[in-house]
């Protein structure tokens, strides 16, 4: 698979993004498998995808640690290098969120490795400023830091087409407004990851997103968001994972 292939739309192959966006990860990270040993590029998403799976599915750390490692042995420029430095952070900041284990630290030195490496107008630059605002946010519990990360990765992910990435710069500059009784902002950035997300078909991130927005909605209009979440939420067999108190049996 060749590395211009991998960026054949702004989530990647359509095949591997149909996959992860129904919540198969395991499907998704097995169709770049047999390439994963000579393409840094191919190498990187699969283990993209298995932490992504981690976070919804709240399992598969080992497996994505070894896909991590195989993506960091075969990066060679820089580039490639700073995108791999940014999955470990991100996974270190994953096993920390989720009391897997505690590896804040390990998550900061990784993004500071990450942000050496990838220039300025990197296409990775918008990723990494989103997830030092994860860190900030609810790791580090300092809102203003995130915030002016989240506004960073924002900025960028639209410079570059990152409809994706845009989808979540929404939905987590809403949280610190609706945490801050801005119920308007709120609403409005709720509504927008949720209209990304709906246009890319990202169905397993739909239901995070409906209940978001429902819970900064009047009655009259949170009562269907819910009900649409749940159903998501059952066709999708309980992901993700960390949904589950939402939806009492």
């Amino acid at each position: 698979m060749a590395e211009t292939a991998l960026s054949e739309s702004v989530v990647g192959v359509p095949d591997v993004w149909r996959l992860r966006a129904r919540g198969c990860w395991a499907e998704a990270a097995a169709l770049l498998a047999p390439h994963c040993a000579d393409d840094p590029g191919a190498a990187l998403r699969r283990a993209e995808i298995l932490i992504e799976g981690c976070f919804y599915h709240l399992d598969g750390w080992a497996e994505a640690e070894d896909a991590l490692r195989v993506a960091e042995a075969l990066a060679g420029t820089d580039e490639e290098r700073g995108a791999a430095a940014s999955e470990r952070g991100y996974l270190a900041y994953g096993a920390t969120l989720h009391s897997v284990r505690d590896r804040a630290d390990e998550a900061r030195s990784a993004f500071g490795r990450s942000a050496a490496l990838l220039s300025p107008g990197s296409p990775g630059r918008p990723l990494l400023d989103f997830r030092r605002g994860l860190v900030a946010e609810n790791i580090a519990g300092n809102p203003a830091a995130a915030r002016a990360a989240y506004r960073r990765a924002h900025a960028g992910a639209v410079a570059h087409g990152d409809a994706f990435l845009t989808s979540f710069t929404w939905r987590h500059l809403a949280g610190l407004a609706a945490a801050e009784g801005d119920m308007a902002e709120a609403r409005h950035g709720f509504a927008e990851s949720l209209r990304l997300r709906v246009s890319l078909g990202h169905l397993v991130g739909t239901a995070p997103a409906l209940l978001s927005l429902a819970e900064v909605s009047p009655d009259e209009e949170a009562t269907p968001l819910r009900a649409e979440a749940a159903r998501l939420f059952t066709l999708l067999g309980a992901i993700p994972l960390w949904l589950t108190p939402s939806f009492p049996t």
